[in-house]
């Protein structure tokens, strides 16, 4: 129990929150999460009554046949809480169907909380709308008064977040082109990002999802890009489906689709410029073909002696600098910048001078250690590329920059047919 009180601790040092939000999963009265339970309720009597609150979920049935909510198992669970040692201040009930004022009252007895902090979680469309449904329900007054914070919430931003993305004015269609389509929620965060970006933009973003072992030929592209409005690269590893991950890079840069690259994106980016403008044929990475003739990706100098892979990637955040006047720099507003990484190949250096004589701006670099962070045209409407991640940046209230103008590009290219 010391050592998860200590993890908790951790994410606020040194102090720079107000509030640190702890999420205990599982089952109350389940082993597994005994030694957590118990680390709670240690915590909370050492930092005292106003510096914490507990709220408990819970699930309220609806039974069919009796057209009734039942609260049994409410009831049950927060009397095992309590025989931990913890007393919720909140009950988030979820549920199906509204509460009644008698199932809110028959709650708060026999959890011991007042009715009013009886939290009622019905299902939404969008899981952007449950701050707001718990802000109708003074959630937000109940923490602050417990916690004796100062100010007023403020949700303002939400609701028309909510507004624009419930009625937008444009619909895009965007091509997400990797390995593991059969399974959206590998990018989740990059669908996240859609919403975001797509929002600023006054659009709603439909994906088409492309696995990029189905795009073999030339031809293959052009059936499955059709009425496509923009096309994204997304990250990954291992040579399944790299050919059709650059055969995607040629339609976007030959047709002038608008076209974001995430980390192996930019590296098919290039692979593909190399190849078709630069006149290095067979051009690869060394990740995909370790005897390829041109190695315009390689693997990074630091990685070179590794033989166990485990924690050894260039992980984490790392500076950017970025050139004046190039559509890095539009969409930053700013010289440098920081993103979040996870890789081992990079940019060939070896190969920079050719690349960018013929047309392949290097936009963004890392100074430290002369790597190529992001790439570009000059000749195209808007074709970015970056070896980092900025889906995992990009918030609600502000959508990531290299996304917002890639879906304000693809709208341009959506009216502009």
């Amino acid at each position: 129990t010391n050592e998860i009180i200590d993890r908790i601790k951790a994410v606020n040092k040194p102090k720079k929150f107000d509030v640190v939000i702890c999420e205990v999963g599982g089952t109350v009265g389940d082993i597994e999460s005994q030694p957590f339970m118990e680390a709670i309720r240690q915590l909370s009597l050492e930092v005292g009554y106003h510096n914490h609150t507990i709220m408990h979920v819970t699930l309220v049935p609806y039974i069919l046949a009796s057209e009734e909510l039942k609260t049994k198992p409410t009831q049950h669970s927060v009397m095992k809480l309590r025989e931990i040692g913890l007393t919720p201040d909140m009950i988030l009930a979820r549920t199906e169907y509204p509460l009644t004022k008698d199932v809110r009252r028959k709650i708060g007895l026999f959890g011991n909380v007042n009715p009013d902090h009886v939290i009622e979680g019905t299902e939404v469309k969008s899981i952007y709308e449950v701050p707001l449904t718990l802000y109708k329900q003074k959630v937000g007054d109940i923490i602050m008064e417990r916690l004796q914070l100062p100010g007023t919430v403020d949700v303002s931003y939400l609701e028309t977040f909510i507004e624009k993305f419930t009625k937008p004015k444009h619909q895009v269609n965007i091509a997400m082109c990797g390995k593991y389509t059969e399974l959206p929620d590998a990018y989740k965060s990059v669908l996240e990002a859609f919403i975001h970006a797509g929002v600023e933009n006054n659009a709603r973003v439909n994906v088409k999802w492309v696995a990029t072992d189905e795009v073999k030929t030339d031809k293959d592209s052009v059936r499955i890009f059709k009425n496509i409005d923009g096309i994204l690269l997304l990250p990954g590893f291992g040579k399944r489906g790299s050919e059709g991950k650059i055969i995607s890079c040629k339609y976007a840069r030959e047709n002038k689709i608008p076209f974001l690259g995430i980390c192996l994106g930019l590296q098919c980016a290039v692979i593909e410029f190399a190849r078709n403008v630069c006149g290095l044929d067979n051009a690869n990475s060394t990740e995909f073909n370790k005897k390829t003739k041109y190695p315009v990706i390689d693997l990074m100098e630091s990685q070179r002696a590794i033989k166990l892979k485990g924690g050894t990637m260039r992980l984490g955040a790392y500076d950017c600098a970025i050139e004046s006047g190039s559509k890095a720099y539009k969409a930053y507003g700013r010289k440098k910048i920081s993103e979040r990484h996870r890789h081992r190949w990079e940019v060939n250096n070896r190969y920079r001078d050719r690349l960018e004589k013929n047309g392949l701006k290097i936009s963004g670099i890392n100074a430290e250690l002369n790597l190529v962070e992001i790439v570009e045209l000059t000749n195209h409407p808007w074709y970015v590329a970056g070896q980092f991640h900025p889906e995992l940046k990009s918030r609600v209230s502000k959508a990531h920059p290299l996304f917002r103008d890639f879906i304000k590009a693809s709208v341009k290219h959506l009216n502009g047919k």
